[in-house]
């Protein structure tokens, strides 16, 4: 007989994680769920070579793209998910995001909710993910009641003078949210007792100190340190959902473990793998009642895949920049349009900075034609880094499939020519501050050897709505077609917006568990 728990939650990412942690003080008996295990914690976390060339920590599988070419998938299979290496960005989708939005590329559809469902849990996602930043300054900063909880992350000294700069130009530069475990003196630098060190180790890297408000450092770790009613498996992979003879409940969930299958059963079934991983697992749980996948009655399980429209790109200027931790600064000026055009560009925000091993990896020879003479640690120092993001749409033949027992992931761009614009944008504006610079597209941080649809913000897998027949999930994010199985990760999202994701994914799953709760 399977091992029966109140809720079993999949996947240890942000969307699994946070709702665990809202329902463990109910002393309810919760089973985690983590195909990896832990990351190490080794001095190859800070490890550009290791992290970014080697891609050590990325999980190892191949897949296959829309050209039938295989690639591997820039995923992390460990506790906390890919938040583990993410760059905490934690801001929320703009109030108009959740309205209809027209695009170069096409509509950006409506939610079936809107911003006002989701303020207070973004309230409460930015306390549990000790979020850092200013209320006031983004000109499109949604409303909320409340202060962040910790004061914005504070600019060096040449990211003030760089946003002072924009300012001069009329733009409205603002502190980037940053989820992030830093106590900051006057001068911004960390306190002897802080976690994070300000290290320019952060974004992209796994944070050796523990610094980053990642979902095991904030979710999975003091859930299991005071809730004994948590379990938390790990090396454990979910090979399908098994339901009941009606099919409307989910009955057993299947893993695997040390080569062995072993089987346990929950009143209520939470999966959380990531978007792509999700569907993948909701695909093969098909069998006589869900012919075409669990919950997938609609077809609609895998399809209208979303993940920004993104670029990395770095700025090479005369000056060299000493700055240690440059991920402070966002821009949203061109968010929804420009004075040159009437269609959405989308966000900027400062990147951590380079080192000399990150530019000796990257798109070479093509850099060297401009600059032959400088070396590798001196590009390093004359650089200010930079992503770009523009939103994805949804379009049903972007999805992840399984053909011939291997994963397919087809994908065409959707909206390139926002970000086109968008780089075109941050050309113009460093000229206007007379501190024009060459852009050098980074290859390596977005793996551009590989589909972009392999890598950060996915989205869209399974969609929620009113409708049955157009998605997956209704508005509780509970399947349409099964009773007591929710999906809590960017799945749901019927757009993406252009801002990160990660803190709509964890206000979302304090929005599910709180109906979770209740059920209970």
């Amino acid at each position: 007989m399977a091992e029966h728990y109140d809720v079993i939650v999949i996947g240890s990412g942000p969307g699994g994680a946070s709702l665990a942690h809202s329902l463990a003080p109910t002393g309810k008996r919760i089973l985690v769920i983590e195909r990896g295990d832990y990351l190490p914690r080794e001095e190859a976390n800070w490890s550009s070579e290791v992290v970014f060339v080697k891609r050590h920590y990325q999980a190892n599988e191949t897949w296959t793209n829309i050209d039938g070419k295989p690639f591997s998938p820039q995923l992390h299979y460990c506790v906390g998910g890919n938040s583990k290496v993410y760059g905490a960005a934690l801001l929320r989708l703009r109030e108009r995001d959740f309205e209809e939005v027209i695009h170069a590329g096409g509509v950006s559809p409506a939610w079936p909710l809107r911003y006002a469902d989701f303020a207070p849990y973004y309230d409460a996602a930015e306390a549990l993910f000790h979020v850092h930043g200013q209320r006031g300054e983004d000109p499109l900063e949604p409303p909320s009641t409340i202060p962040y909880p910790y004061p914005a992350v504070k600019h060096e000294p040449r990211v003030a003078a760089f946003c002072d700069k924009l300012t001069g130009i009329g733009l409205a530069p603002f502190h980037l949210p940053l989820g992030i475990l830093l106590d900051q003196k006057e001068d911004g630098f960390a306190t002897p007792t802080s976690a994070c060190i300000r290290c320019s180790k952060f974004d992209g890297f796994p944070c050796l100190l523990n610094g980053k408000a990642d979902a095991q450092v904030m979710c999975i770790d003091p859930m299991l340190a005071h809730h004994g009613n948590v379990t938390l498996l790990t090396n454990a992979y979910v090979s399908k959902l098994g339901t009941d003879p009606s099919g409307r409940r989910v009955d057993a969930v299947h893993v695997e473990r040390a080569g062995q299958e072993e089987i346990y059963s929950a009143d209520v079934v939470v999966v959380a793998c990531g978007a792509l991983s999700s569907a993948l697992l909701l695909l093969r749980s098909a069998n006589p009642q869900h012919p075409y996948g669990l919950a997938n009655g609609s077809d609609q399980v895998g399809r209208n895949y979303l993940r920004h429209e993104m670029s990395v790109v770095m700025a090479v200027t005369r000056d060299a920049d000493d700055s240690v931790f440059q991920k402070t600064m966002a821009l949203s000026d061109f968010y929804f349009g420009s004075d040159d055009w009437d269609y959405p560009l989308g966000l900027i925000q400062m990147n951590a900075s380079i080192d000399a091993e990150q530019v000796k990896a990257e798109a070479l020879p093509q850099w060297m034609e401009w600059l032959p003479d400088l070396p590798f640690d001196e590009i390093a120092r004359r650089s200010m880094n930079f992503w770009l993001q523009a939103e994805d749409l949804p379009r049903p033949d972007n999805r992840i499939y399984y053909k011939d027992g291997n994963v397919h992931l087809d994908f065409v761009e959707t909206n390139p020519e926002a970000l086109k614009r968008l780089k075109r944008k941050l050309e113009d504006i460093l000229t206007a501050i007379g501190q024009p610079a060459v852009l050098l597209e980074r290859s390596l941080y977005l793996s551009k050897d590989i589909p972009l649809s392999g890598t950060a913000h996915q989205a869209g897998t399974c969609r929620f709505g009113t409708d049955p027949t157009t998605s997956v999930l209704n508005l509780d994010c509970r399947a349409h077609e099964v009773d007591n199985l929710y999906v809590t990760d960017a799945s749901f999202f019927p757009s993406i917006g252009a801002v990160n994701p990660t803190l709509t994914i964890i206000a979302n799953a304090l929005r599910v568990a709180d109906i979770i709760r209740e059920r209970l």
